[in-house]
């Protein structure tokens, strides 16, 4: 049932090898300054909050979501379940925080104590507690599998994440976990916000920032997802990878003395001189084969990124 299909791994090789150098250089300089660590957390919760209730249809702005969160105000216009869902999430990620700070493991508890938070004040019958019905889902590719199966399943799931038979590195088995609990689809609501909080749960636990998948990447990912239900898992760990490799350069860049220089592409084509097109260095950070990561739906990345890559080339004629 867990056979994955590992023909991706080469074509990331290279950049799961820059994540775990930023990770080591991010671990060697800590503690950070308790000032720049609490803005951004604090930053990146509203937008976590903000990208994963996007992706499932809430119309709050990443504005109305930090009103709603910091300043407790109520947003004209925008339902009662929008507001609950913001707030939801925000207890979701304290209580995650915490799991994390404990050392808590990843297991069927963890996960539906994570979807009892998502639900709260919205579907307390369902709160935290498996489905017991089939369920559809909208624009998939695959049926969930009976309401009957779903206990063993997720209970084999969480086994193989924490034996990891086949050597995975850490951010490939949050992937594999990430995709594997979409298809199990354990609750009747709430599974897209309850998977993203419980897969970076398995990243942090070792030692790496959360990975936020952003909702203008929302087509990206349900068409990435869909690929892995077929056994294609490249397009998912490429996206996993890039959000991944975003808020690590947030930590990074609040280091003292950092002096990375990511600007937009368009921007540094214009004011560096460099070997290759706008549109070559955008094709390039969109496959992850430069140091680079999204704003928006702007890329940015680094003169010293892009220098790197042709150096590489060369060596590799």
């Amino acid at each position: 049932m867990w056979d994955i299909n590992l023909v991706y791994r080469e074509k990331l090789q290279a950049t799961y090898n820059r994540l775990y150098e930023k990770k080591a250089i991010l671990q060697q300089s800590r503690p950070l300054p308790k000032i720049a660590l609490q803005k951004i957390q604090e930053a990146l919760s509203i937008e976590w909050t903000y990208n994963t209730n996007s992706i499932e249809g809430n119309t709050l702005s990443l504005r109305e979501t930090q009103m709603v969160l910091q300043e407790g105000i109520t947003v004209k216009g925008k339902s009662l379940r929008e507001h609950f869902e913001a707030k939801n999430h925000e207890t979701a990620l304290k209580r995650l925080y915490k799991m994390v700070e404990n050392k808590q493991v990843l297991d069927a508890k963890s996960i539906l104590e994570l979807h009892s938070y998502v639900l709260r004040s919205i579907e307390d019958d369902y709160a935290g507690r498996l489905r017991n019905g089939g369920v559809r889902i909208a624009g998939a590719n695959f049926l969930p599998p009976n309401a009957q199966k779903v206990s063993d399943l997720l209970d084999e799931l969480v086994e193989f994440v924490g034996q990891n038979p086949l050597q995975l590195n850490s951010i490939e088995l949050a992937t594999i976990f990430h995709h594997k609990l979409v298809w199990i689809h354990p609750f009747f609501d709430g599974n897209g916000r309850t998977v993203r909080l419980a897969m970076n749960l398995e990243l942090m636990q070792e030692g790496f920032p959360p990975a936020i998948i952003l909702t203008n990447d929302r087509k990206k990912y349900y068409e990435a997802l869909n690929q892995a239900n077929k056994g294609d898992y490249f397009k998912l760990s490429l996206l996993m990878a890039q959000a991944l490799e975003r808020t690590l350069n947030i930590y990074l860049n609040a280091m003292p003395g950092s002096d990375d220089n990511y600007r937009e592409i368009s921007n540094l084509v214009k004011e560096e001189s460099l070997p290759y097109s706008q549109e070559y260095i955008s094709l390039l950070a969109r496959q992850g084969k430069i140091d680079a990561y999204k704003e928006g739906r702007n890329w940015l990345t680094t003169k010293q990124a892009i220098e790197d890559y042709r150096l590489k080339r060369e060596r590799n004629r």
